[in-house]
Parts: C-alpha cells; structure tokens; sequence
C-alpha cells in the first residue's frame, strides 16, 4: 500500500465523509463560493464537518450511562467589513449549499467588483500533530466498560474512607473541511479523548472531593494501567488531603501556583486578554499596549498550536490556516495578540492560526490552543519555602474574568496555607481574587518546573466550547487577595 502526504491524505478523508456521499465536489464549492463573491464582500468561506462522538459513565460500581451520536453538516459565511452574515445545515447537497450561499451574500447587497474573488484552487499547508485515527474504534465496547470498572476498584481499594467512584470515558472522531474565497482547501482529521475520574471520601460525617484526568488527541490505548493508576492515585489523594482542611484565611498575602493545571488561571485572567477581537475593539485591558511592559521580567506567555498530540492542538484552524507557535509575552513585554483572519485583517496583521469554532453552526472567532508560562530558574521547593505567610494553591476549580478590566475570581480546590517556608496544614474555601495585568507585575519567582495540563482544559467564550490546554512553572505573585473562609 502506497501512503500518501499527510495533507493529501486528510483532504481524501474529508472528501469522502462530506463530499462524495452528497454528490457534492469541488465544483460545486467553487459555484457556491462564486455566489457568495458576486456581491461585494471581504472574505467567503465553506466549513463542513463530521462528528462521531461516544461516551461512558459509571457511578456506584455500574455503568449508568452510554451515548452515541453523528453529527453532519455545513457553515457557509461572508464577511464585509465587521460584518458577518453566515448560514448553516444539517443537509448537505447542493441546493442547501446554493441557498446559504445566496442566504449570506446579502450582507453586501451590491452586485459587481468586491474584494474577494474565488482563486484558484491550492491545498492549505497544514501540520502532522496527530495520527487520523478514529479513537472509538481503539477499544471495543466491553474493554472500555472493565477500563472504567478497573480504575473504580483501585479507587476503593486506596483507602476505606473512599465512598464513591465516578469515571467517565470519552471518545470523538472529528473531520472538517474548509474551502476559502481565495481557493484554499484544507481539512483536518481531529481524534480526541479524555478520561475522568471522581472520588468522594467520608470521614466522621464529613465528605469531601478530589478529581483527576486526562486525554489528548491519540487513540484510548493511551489509558494503560500505569496511566490508571496515576489518574486514580491523584484523585483519591485529592479527596483525603480536603478532608483534612481547614478554614482558609483571607487577606491580602503572598500566593504560589503549582505547576500544570493552575495555568487555568493565566488561561483565564490574560489569554482571554491577548485575543484579537477584544482588542480590536478596545475593550480588553492590554489593547493598544503592544511593545508596552506588561509583566515582570522573566514573564514569557505563549500560545502554541503545534505541540504533538495535545488537547488544544491543531493541524489548521477552523479557517484553513496552519496553527503556530505564537509568543505574546517575551520577558515582560507584549508581542502580540492571537487573531483569527477576519480581526487580523482589520487590524492590518497576519493570522496566527486562532480561528476556532465549536461547530459547523458556528462562526470563528479567535480563540487559545495550548497556552503557557515558559520556566524561570528558581527550584519548585525553594518558591513555597520563600514564604512568610500565604497560601500554597495547586489545584483549581473554576473562574471567572471581566475581559475590559482584567479583574478575576478563582477558587482553588487544593491548596495549603504556609508559614515561615512550611507547609503546616491543606485549606478549603480559598478563592484568589485579582486582576490580569497587574498579577502579571507581581510575580517575583518563577519555577524551573513548567508543566502542562494533562488534557482535561475546555473553554467558554460566547456560548461555543472548544478543547484547550493550559501549563506553567511554580509561581510566586505577592499582594494577591484571598477571600476565605476563617
């Protein structure tokens, strides 16, 4: 059997699960594009898509639940200026294509010489991140149900205290196509799974939590029994370390982050920050401040589409546009934001490969892909042994952001208080409050310890959801606000 280049190969994919089965090829995207492009518009694009998605459940020593869906379908938009006008269905023919087409060109309701014209075709250039494997079908049915039942045994088997098990199995296998104005043509073939795992421990009348997990874009054999145990051991850990918490004090103090998953609060209170469309508008707190010191030195924050089989990884955007490396912090100063094509056009830059969307019934919009805290040099044990006194936060649950003033609000579900460099106690109740930009400021050790998240990030933005990742190094930030309980 001869293999073909990657590229090739997925636009065949697509082709055959979006195309051929409609009777559909691309004559008939250039003629829908042709409509569109007859009025005057900026920009034109087609994104087909095929979901197959399973999921599996278990709670109380059984499986619950276990889902099963398919879901087709095409998002024809034109863009004129700031405006978009898009259309999109669950049929896929012709007729359906042509109506959309005529559907959105209205946006521009003079006929004649626009700006976008229907190129030539050419095969977007794209990344090989990922293999395009179909990920349910790595596993049959009853080895993904002993998978959830194995990791509910070891769970209980940990320690008498544990009260319940919750695991939960996920699987999907996602192609899409876009065809742009220009005569682009790209297409990705997106596998993703993700397995959780949720503990709840009993103690003398109290019970408290602790969850673990992880995934990426490869096939279920990822989840061996080491793998197993790793998920399971740190959630059960989770749950015994809060039944043994305190009260959390509250004031103004010293916080260090742990490494991995507290980037969820970098993700939160600066990526959303950095993107293009709120800055285009002037509404985010770092608009206009390009080349301006944003953070401490030493501070360097990327947003990288390009890492090997992660969660919020691309081989090309949801816009055709091969995902990147992209540096937005260097050592303090703000480099850029990341852009999708349309705010990148307005604002007279490139795209960086950000055009996201959950589906095709939505638009793009510039969105994160993997983004992280590069490491400093300061040893892991040495940033919480700094400590006068202050809060330990290692794990978070979730947050909240206002983009135009910076401000947020997280609560940590694991975190310790600390005092002269020892750690003396585990604490509840902790919620870290603060702003974006001036936390940025304020960090004075960074770890040489960076991590990313094991695979779990998902992102709200607008009412569309998409898979992320998140990482840093240990941090220390002083004259953080903790709001406690004590």
């Amino acid at each position: 059997m001869i293999s073909r280049e990657p590229t090739i190969e997925r636009l065949a994919t697509a082709q055959r699960l979006l195309l051929e089965p409609f009777g559909l090829n691309e004559t008939h995207l250039s003629r829908a594009l042709g409509e569109i492009t007859a009025h005057r518009v900026d920009d034109a694009d087609l994104y087909f898509q095929y979901t197959r998605s399973e999921g599996w459940s278990l709670e109380e020593g059984i499986v619950k639940t276990g889902s099963f869906s398919i879901d087709q379908g095409v998002g024809v938009r034109a863009v004129s200026g700031e405006k978009t006008a898009f259309a999109y269905s669950d049929d896929i023919s012709e007729a359906s294509l042509l109506d959309a087409a005529r559907t959105v060109r209205t946006i521009s309701a003079a006929a004649g010489n626009g700006r976008a014209k229907v190129g030539a075709r050419k095969i977007a250039g794209g990344r090989s991140l990922y293999q395009g494997l179909d990920p349910i079908a790595t596993l049959d049915s009853t080895a993904k149900v002993q998978l959830l039942e194995r990791a509910e045994k070891l769970a209980r088997s940990k320690d008498p205290r544990v009260a319940q098990v919750m695991a939960g199995l996920a699987s999907e296998y996602d192609v899409v196509m876009v065809a742009r104005a220009d005569g682009t043509l790209a297409a990705d073939v997106r596998p993703l799974v993700r397995l959780s795992i949720t503990v709840i421990a009993e103690q003398n009348g109290r019970r408290e939590v602790g969850s673990a997990g992880g995934g990426g874009r490869f096939g279920l054999a990822y989840f061996d029994d080491e793998r197993i145990e790793t998920y399971v051991s740190e959630a059960v850990q989770a749950a015994l370390t809060n039944l043994e918490s305190r009260p959390a004090p509250a004031g103004e103090m010293t916080v260090v982050l742990g490494s991995g998953w507290p980037g969820i609060l970098l993700h939160e209170a600066i990526g959303h920050g950095l993107e293009g469309d709120f800055n285009r508008k002037g509404s985010s707190a770092f608009s206009g401040r390009v080349g301006q010191r944003v953070a401490a030195k030493g501070v360097t924050v990327l947003d990288d589409g390009t890492i090997t089989d992660r969660r919020g990884s691309l081989n090309v955007d949801d816009e055709g546009n091969a995902s990147q490396r992209n540096v937005l912090i260097e050592d303090g100063i703000l480099r850029g934001y990341i852009q999708d094509s349309l705010n990148a056009r307005l604002m007279g830059v490139k795209s960086t490969g950000n055009g996201r969307r959950e589906s095709y019934a939505h638009i793009p919009m510039p969105r994160m892909t993997n983004t992280y805290m590069l490491s400093g040099t300061r040893a892991p044990d040495e940033i919480v042994a700094s400590i006068k006194k202050g809060l330990y936060a290692t794990n978070f649950g979730g947050g909240q952001v206002d983009i135009t003033s910076g401000k947020f609000v997280f609560s940590a579900s694991e975190a310790y208080w600390v005092e002269n460099g020892k750690i003396l106690y585990p604490v509840k109740g902790a919620t870290i409050v603060g702003n974006g930009p001036d936390a940025l400021t304020r960090v004075t050790m960074i770890g040489d310890d960076m991590k990313l998240d094991s695979g779990v990030g998902t992102c709200g933005k607008e009412g569309q959801s998409v898979p992320v990742g998140v990482g840093q190094p240990t941090l220390r930030i002083d004259g953080l606000t903790v709001g406690g309980t004590a």
